[in-house]
Order: C-alpha cells, then structure tokens, then sequence
C-alpha cells in the first residue's frame, strides 16, 4: 500500500518543530466592550450554512430543507425555499452549503449544495430491517442501491424566494448512501470568479479505532476506505474543487489546478485532495489566498501500531497540493499500514512519497507529495500553538476581514483586523485570530471576543457593511438546539442596538383568534427612545407602532410575530414569537429500555416506544428515531429508521466507551400532516441520553 519510512524517525522531525513565535509589536485588539451582538433568529432550525446578500439580506440554511432570509427591513425571518419533499436524509444527508454568484446584483444567482431524493433505499418501519442502513458487508450488488449523489445547483432569487423551478445543476459529487459521515461541502468564490467547492472523504469512520480507515476487505462496504476517495485523484470527495461556471450551467476547469485536463486517471476540477473533512473554507478575494480546516480523526492518543493521535489542520493554500489523508494526518506524521483482514500493522507511509494501492482506487497509483500545513494541533495542548487550547478537534476555515475605508457603516470592524483571517472552533465554542505577517505567514494566533458567546459556531461572513454574521448549532443532536441562532456582531460607533424582547398570550388556538403582545423588557443600551413595529401576519408590512398592541387573526396558519425597534440613529433589532392559528403542534415523547439511570453498556439492544399528541390523525411512519453516539456536545449519526417502536444494537463506535464523555443519544421527530391547506406541517422532537454503567 505504499513505500514507507519509519515511524520513530518521524515521530523525532515532529517533535522537533518549533513553537509559534509570537507577532512583532503589533496593536492591540479593540476591547470587547467595543462590540456587541445583536441576535437576527433564534429559531434558525438545524444551522448549516450562510449568505450576506448585497443590502444586508441574509439567506441561511436547515440541514432538514428549508432556506431562510432574514430581511433587515422588517426583521423577519421568512421560508425562501421549503426543499424537504426533494432531499434525502440519513446521517448528516440534507442540505448543505450556500453562496452568492460574484455577479449577484446583476444575475441574482444563489448556489446550494445538497443531497437530492433520489431512489435511495428508505427504512420501511413494518419490517424488522432497516433498509435505509447500507449494508456493512456484502457484495457489490448489495452495495449498489446506496450509490447516489451531492447536487451543486444554483436557482434564482426573486421577490424573497428561491426559485426552485430556475435550478441549473451544475455538478454532481458521487456518495455512497446509507452510511456516515462526511458529506458537507463549502462554497467561496475567489476574485476571478472561479468557484470553490470542499466536500468531505465519505468514510465511515468509526470501525478504525480513531485512525485512518483504510479497510480493504472485499466484502467490507467501500465506504469504510478513505482511498477511494480522499486518495483517487479520479474521485472528487475529500477534496478542494476549482471550476469556472459558464451562464448555461456547465463549466470550464480554470488554469492552476492539480492535475492538467486530459490527465488519465484524474479529475481536473481538483484543486486540493487528501482531506478528510474540510467543512469549512474561505477565499480572500483580495489576494485569492484559500483557507481550509480540516476535521481530525477521534483517536486522543498516538499509537505506534497504527499513527499519530487525532490532528486538525488550518492551512493557507496558494497553489494546488494533497494533504495528505488518509495516509499521513500532516507531512511528518504518518499513519501505520494497517490490514483490516489480520490485524496486523506494517511500516509507516512514506508522506514524500505515498502511493495508493487500494483495490477501491480507480486514479494515479503515486500521488503527489504530502504538504505541510501552517497549523496542526490534536485534543490535548499543542507545543507548537498552546493558543489553541484543549478539547474536541473541530476546526473551521473563517473569512479574513477587508477594511473598505470608503465604506460609511456605523458597525462595520475596525482596521485592526484588516487582511486577518478568523478561525473558529466548533468544538470549543471560540473565534481566534491567526494574525499573519508582512509576508503572509502566520505570526500570532489571538482571541477574537473571548467575553462573548460563540456556541458551535457553524458558518460566519462579514457582510456588505462590515458586521459579523454567524450562524451557532447550539449544544445537540440533529435538532434546532436552544442555543441555535443566526447573529450579527457590529463594532460600536456612537451607540449600541437596542434589545428588543416580546412575549403573547395566548400563543395558540382556534381562529378568530385575539392575542395579548408585549414588549415588556424592551431596552435600549444607550437609553435612546426606541420606535415599535410589529408585524403580526408575515406579510412583510407593519400592522401597528405600540409597545402593547392586540391582535386578531382570522385565519388558520403558522405566524413569526415579529417585533423591530429601532433607535433614533436608524440602529435596530428584532424578536419573533410563533402564534399558531389552527393546526396545533404535535408533542413527541421517547422513553427508552433501559432508560436514564438504569444500567447500561455499549453493545446492548435499547429498545424505544415514541407516543405523539397531535390535533392531527398520527402517522407512525413518519416518526424518525436517530440512534447518535453521543461526544462531548456534538455527536456522531450511526443509524436511523422510523416507527414508534424499535430497537438498536448500541455501539461506541471507534470511541473509547470507558470515557465520560462518550454517550449514546436517541433522538425522536415527528412532522404532522395537517388536513386543511391553510395549515403548515408542525414538529416536535424529543431525546433520551443514555450514559455507561461503570
């Protein structure tokens, strides 16, 4: 599988490397109490991912389907797409990614990336099977009913709305279905109007006891081989893509990339390959320097038989490059060959010189040279960047700041951070600054706002006025977390947006229904009087200018009451409470066998019973119950099925289970089905943590 080098030698040039020295005499950041954080949506759904539009619209995305747009305008937060009747989804499957053609003002282009429904295999709830899960092992025509795709699509917005009947498909990822994990994918553009694309390796990654997986067992599902993809130089997972879209939809391949066009053996739209997860990037459209994050694997410990401990990686990418995975975790930290079939170890890949020998590998056996990245650190504290810290190993690519100083905006960031670019931890809740040097290198590593609260930060971009956008998963599994919400933080010029807060009564009913609004808690941090505009109905148009207002609905539907208050200077935020006319939303409850408290070990069948109160006939079909290996505050999607009643075989899957911080998470969701058109599909979930006997 590759030529080798020794594993001790390697383990010493490591070692060897020099800490981060620290910036010349740079100036200091502005204090925190310069910024402040106004939240735009604290119901954003499950947050994936985010667009600033020209004017300060924000369109952002729900791994579930639908697109949102907060409008500042009005403050709402509208539905701009409803896609969940086109995607497919098991484990991390959904949609993904968004982004703005460079060309929006004239074009109105908006790029989505996303899992289309396909044919795929779905669990049929009356059977003791779930045929949604691809098979682990079998043969290639048990495999073959999971084989789909990632779409790159883009679609027109008009009028607020994504229009989905303008979708031009731009590009296809292929996926093996079924199976986590991996499937994200980022958009960017650079200045020349090239379009950036990362998409994960597609691997299984829990059956490699934290290390690479690299299992070649022929009758082992290939989605256990990260050779097959983030290894192919003809595979376009677990990569970094580079292509020029045309105005029909098709595209041309862009000088500059990995291999030239007409290479046999490789794709030309491969910008950057040997990732393992590079969730999340970044293009700096002033000198086209590409930033990329790259996830870790889940071992916390190196072991000489199989390779390093996990590492995450941060890099400037200037040039075309393989990274590497899932051979070496950086250039002078290589895994072990390591057989699947026997067990036993071999020699250490040769990271100068790695070579693919995957039986699943349809690209070039010898593949470029393993570069090395600017920063690497695992889940204890790093030598080289102890800035970093210590915990979970999720990193995230940020935009560096541009400082216009033509642009007039009160909130916009100050020159401080012009030319840096951010990076963001989701694992440890942080934004830091990797503060670089007249020549581009990295010289500092600093914290950006470490008083605020940045709770898994999922995607962030400054806006057209200067301002942070970001987009927070919150603490959870799969579901729209009580810390989830879409924000904007703004460096204060001259005053500070006020806090709005609204409640009602009653919050749900029957039509005509009367509600009780009140903006009691309402304030303004520089004490300004404050204008109240509240829009009952979603249509966009204010309906009164009290603090207290009364209003009756009159037809059936699902509203966001929204309250704007704006301040003398034109500074303003919004609030929302959901008032529901009509269709009620169900109530999910999960218990399962043995539940929380009772004794329990991985490798035990939990069985779960899920009952659901609903004004509506219940449909146990439509209940979705996800089996989650619980890690610290995020989690790992194994399985799936439907019913309201089942079971699972639990498994720790690659973790270690003796660890405090490993759990097994059984989430339920239920979407009603409501009998009058009027009437939007309502949900609840509902969660059961289930923690090892010791």
């Amino acid at each position: 599988m590759g030529m080798r080098v020794r594993w001790a030698s390697l383990l010493v040039a490591a070692g060897a490397l020099l800490a981060l020295p620290s910036a010349a005499a740079a100036q200091s950041p502005p204090p925190d109490s310069s910024f402040q954080k106004v939240t735009l949506n604290p119901h954003p759904g499950e947050p994936m991912g985010l667009t600033v539009l020209p004017g300060g619209k924000v369109l952002y995305t729900a791994r579930t389907g639908q697109v949102r747009l907060n409008d500042p305008a009005t403050g709402l937060n509208t539905i701009a797409a409803e896609m969940r009747p086109l995607i497919y989804q098991h484990d991390e499957e959904g949609v993904q990614s968004i982004a703005i053609d460079p060309n929006y003002q004239k074009n109105k282009w908006v790029y989505l990336y996303y899992s289309p429904k396909l044919d795929t295999p779905v669990d049929d709830p009356v059977t003791p099977v779930n045929e949604g899960d691809a098979p682990g092992f079998g043969t290639p025509a048990d495999f073959a009913p999971y084989n789909g795709h990632l779409q790159l699509s883009r679609f027109k917005f008009r009028d607020n709305k994504l229009d989905l009947s303008t979708e031009q498909q731009i590009m296809q990822v292929n996926v093996n279905r079924g199976i986590c994990c991996h499937v994200g994918g980022h958009i960017d553009f650079d200045n020349q109007g090239n379009l950036y694309l990362s998409t994960g390796d597609d691997t299984n990654p829990f059956e490699s006891d934290g290390f690479d997986p690299i299992d070649e067992r022929p009758n082992r599902n290939p989605a256990f081989d990260a050779q097959r993809s983030a290894a192919n130089t003809n595979d376009l997972r677990g990569k970094v893509l580079r292509i020029h879209v045309q105005d029909n939809g098709s595209y041309t391949i862009p000088p500059g990339n990995l291999f030239p066009q007409g290479t046999p053996k490789t794709r030309p739209e491969i910008y950057l390959m040997g990732l393992r997860n590079p969730f999340r990037i970044a293009v700096n459209r002033q000198n086209n320097d590409l930033y990329v994050a790259d996830y870790s694997p889940d071992s916390p410990n190196a072991n000489r038989l199989r390779g390093p401990a996990g590492t995450g990686k941060w890099f400037i990418a200037r040039g075309p490059g393989n990274y590497g995975w899932p051979y070496c975790a950086t250039d002078q930290l290589p895994y072990i060959d390591y057989d699947f079939a026997t067990g036993a170890s071999g020699a250490a890949f040769d990271c100068a010189h790695p070579v693919n020998e995957s039986p699943h590998n349809t690209g070039l056996r010898e593949l470029p040279p393993v570069k090395h990245p600017d920063v690497w650190y695992s889940y204890s504290l790093s030598a080289q960047f102890p800035q970093l810290g210590t915990g979970g190993v999720g990193p995230m690519a940020g935009p560096a700041y541009h400082f216009d100083t033509k642009l007039q905006s009160p909130t916009k960031w100050p020159d401080y951070y012009d030319g840096q670019p951010l990076f963001y931890e989701w694992t440890r809740d942080y934004i830091k600054e990797f503060r670089l040097n007249a020549s581009g290198g990295l010289a500092d590593i600093r914290p950006v706002l470490p008083s605020f609260a940045y709770d898994n930060p999922m995607d962030m971009e400054f806006g057209p006025d200067g301002s942070l956008y970001t987009l927070e998963y919150g603490d959870g599994f799969f579901s729209e977390n009580p810390e989830a919400q879409l924000a904007r933080t703004d460096f204060v010029r001259g005053g500070r947006s006020p806090v709005p807060k609204v409640s009602a009564a009653p919050t749900g009913g029957q039509p005509p229904l009367t509600v009780n609004f009140s903006s009691a808690g309402t304030s303004d941090p520089d004490g300004d009087s404050l204008k109240y505009q509240w829009d009952f109905d979603d249509d966009g148009k204010f309906d009164s200018t009290k603090q207290n207002p009364t209003f009756t609905y009159k037809q059936r539907g699902t509203y966001d009451a929204t309250l704007k208050v704006t301040d003398p200077s034109g500074r303003w935020a919004s609030t929302s409470v959901k008032i529901l006319v009509g269709n009620q939303p169900p109530v999910v409850h999960l218990t399962t066998s043995p539940a929380p408290g009772q004794p329990f070990h991985f490798g035990d069948t939990v069985t779960f019973h899920v009952t659901v109160d609903d004004d509506q006939p219940v449909d146990c079909s439509k209940v979705l119950v996800h089996y989650i290996l619980g890690h610290d505050t995020h989690g790992h999607p194994l399985t799936d099925t439907t019913g309201c009643d089942g079971s699972f075989v639990t498994s720790a899957a690659g973790h270690d289970p003796s660890q405090d911080n490993i759990t097994a998470v059984f989430v339920a969701e239920y979407t009603d089905s409501p009998t009058d058109a009027n009437d939007q599909p309502l949900s609840d979930s509902d969660q059961v943590v289930l923690r090892q006997t010791p």
